[in-house]
């Protein structure tokens, strides 16, 4: 896992994006297509409006697909990520398609259209976060690291629920959807490339306990430093609780300092 600490925020978008982009170009020149899965919630504001801005990527060959989405929630509510998807990345770039779950299809349903849609397609590059309670995608801890299927239908904990809630996409708890479907650990880990971005100091303690301590369920985004090519993406707040011995080992941006 190569870790990099942006100064802030603005910086930590950028560099994701352009990341992204030359990895986006260098496939494309190589294949008639690629596939990417886009990550939402606040932490990927940045990233997302920084990434539209890329040149020289040719979007009318690029596939897309989202990590998760909740059930029972209507696209047209603030919160869905349908609706995230759709206004900050797919009706901005001319993609060849994006294959959106619809929450409010019965829960076995929906997962039958996403395993389809995804099953045998080589991801190219996957963006993802790491949440406060160091979840991957919606694999809440103990996440299923053994489950094979692309996609899962899984039950959202306390504080996956209240962090959604503490961003602003609900007013209160009882709002937040109990279930949701989400992309399963072994397909994350089936993408070639990885960028998780991850700002703010609330993450700092999850990020803290993903990279230094065992990858464990109980930890899901620990499970990244099994794969091969990961880039952590931080800023000073996210990356303010690790260890000496990993931020010396950490690369920084240029208008931060080491």
């Amino acid at each position: 896992m190569k870790i990099v600490i942006a100064q802030d925020r603005a910086e930590f978008g950028s560099f994701v994006a352009q990341q992204a982009a030359e990895l986006l170009r260098g496939k494309l020149q190589a294949q008639a297509e690629c596939n990417i899965v886009v990550a939402t919630g606040s932490s990927q504001f940045e990233v997302l409006e920084a990434l539209v801005q890329q040149e020289g990527v040719d979007w009318s060959r690029v596939n897309g697909f989202h990590l998760d989405e909740y059930l029972g929630l209507e696209r047209s509510h603030s919160a869905s990520f349908c609706g995230y998807l759709a206004s900050r990345f797919v009706e901005r770039v001319p993609l060849k398609s994006f294959f959106y779950m619809d929450g409010t299809l019965p829960a076995n349903e929906l997962k039958t259209q996403a395993d389809n849609a995804i099953r045998g397609k080589q991801i190219d590059l996957l963006l993802c976060g790491i949440g406060e309670n160091a979840h991957l995608a919606f694999n809440d801890p103990p996440a299923d690291f053994d489950a094979q299927d692309p996609y899962l239908i899984v039950e959202l904990d306390e504080a996956c629920r209240r962090q959604q809630v503490g961003e602003g996409w609900f007013d209160s708890l009882e709002q937040v959807p109990t279930q949701a479907i989400s992309m399963s650990i072994r397909q994350i880990l089936r993408a070639e490339q990885i960028i998780c971005a991850v700002p703010d100091r609330r993450k700092a303690a999850a990020v803290r306990r993903s990279i230094e301590e065992e990858v464990c369920p109980e930890i899901p985004a620990s499970i990244l430093r099994e794969h091969a090519q990961v880039t952590l993406v931080l800023d000073s707040s996210s990356s303010s609780e690790l260890s000496e011995a990993t931020l010396s080992s950490s690369h920084y941006l240029n208008s931060a300092s080491s």
